[in-house]
């Protein structure tokens, strides 16, 4: 590993571009074997949420700093900006639909499935909801890949639909929250992933969602399960622990990244959120992965 940031993609392989709202793209891993050979490292996407749906194989799938051992079928969705990445044995292959931020905000509100955070869920393949899950996903890639009349409003249709099965597969995936708590929830995490560096009191989110404390409290409780304050907190986190697991930069060095002036701060920050020391649990998740 010898990378000094997580890369950004288009799609795996491609820089990336500017998306319209409704930015929809379906294909087959299999489809792009040939540029990440079964290993396609940790990265992300900062303007599309994924979903990946495992329809034969096995293999490891990464998700920030959790991995996955899965044989097919196993399902996934991964919002922007969040870090992912697996490696898999010959003849594995999965459906990928790839859908931009502005679709999925439209779509949310049809779904079952949180689309703030990731989720990952396997097992119990005679489970009634993989059968459904893959009947849609086959609907999808045949309206992506015939492009008929109408398709624009088909499809994210049945996109909310595969969520909703996702959403039944994964335990203790609950529903969104009522669409006022979301939206705030929503805003608060663009505003952490833009401003988490930048050590903002509450007053500032709440200045610039234009809201009071106590609904932007009560929205992050409902929908992120955490305060304001943890939520930035945890982002930050988040951040440090990214950049201690795919980069080579020192602790030191992240420190600053994620906006502290103290480096031993940083690590009094990161011992008691996690329990160990950031160089300390660098190694030990470098071993395990």
């Amino acid at each position: 590993m010898s990378q000094n940031s997580i890369p950004d993609f288009f799609v795996y392989g491609e820089p990336v571009r500017p998306l319209d709202v409704g930015f929809l793209h379906v294909e087959t891993v299999l489809a792009r074997s040939n540029i990440h050979l079964g290993q396609v490292a940790a990265h992300k996407h900062p303007q599309m949420g994924q979903i990946t749906c495992w329809t034969s194989g096995s293999g490891a799938y990464r998700i920030e700093d959790q991995t996955w051992d899965f044989s097919a079928p196993a399902v996934s969705f991964v919002p922007s900006n969040v870090v992912h990445g697996f490696s898999i044995g010959p003849g594995t292959d999965a459906i990928v639909v790839s859908v931009a931020d502005g679709a999925l905000a439209a779509i949310a509100a049809h779904s079952l499935l949180p689309l703030d955070r990731p989720v990952f869920a396997d097992g119990l393949p005679r489970h009634a909801a993989w059968a459904r899950l893959a009947a849609v996903l086959e609907m999808i890639a045949a309206e992506y890949a015939e492009a008929q009349a109408g398709n624009d409003r088909v499809l994210p249709a049945l996109i909310a639909v595969a969520l909703s099965h996702i959403a039944r597969l994964s335990p203790g995936v609950t529903a969104s929250a009522a669409s006022s708590d979301a939206s705030l929830a929503r805003g608060l995490r663009r505003l952490a992933d833009a401003h988490f560096r930048d050590n903002w009191p509450v007053d500032r989110y709440v200045e610039a969602l234009a809201t009071t404390p106590h609904l932007l409290d009560k929205a992050a409780h409902a929908v992120l399960g955490a305060g304001v304050k943890r939520v930035v907190s945890e982002r930050r986190l988040l951040e440090a622990k990214r950049l201690l697991l795919f980069t080579v930069r020192t602790v030191e060095d992240i420190a600053y990244e994620i906006g502290f002036d103290d480096p031993a701060y940083f690590s009094r920050f990161f011992r008691a959120r996690v329990g160990e020391a950031p160089a300390a649990w660098r190694r030990k998740h470098l071993l395990d992965h």
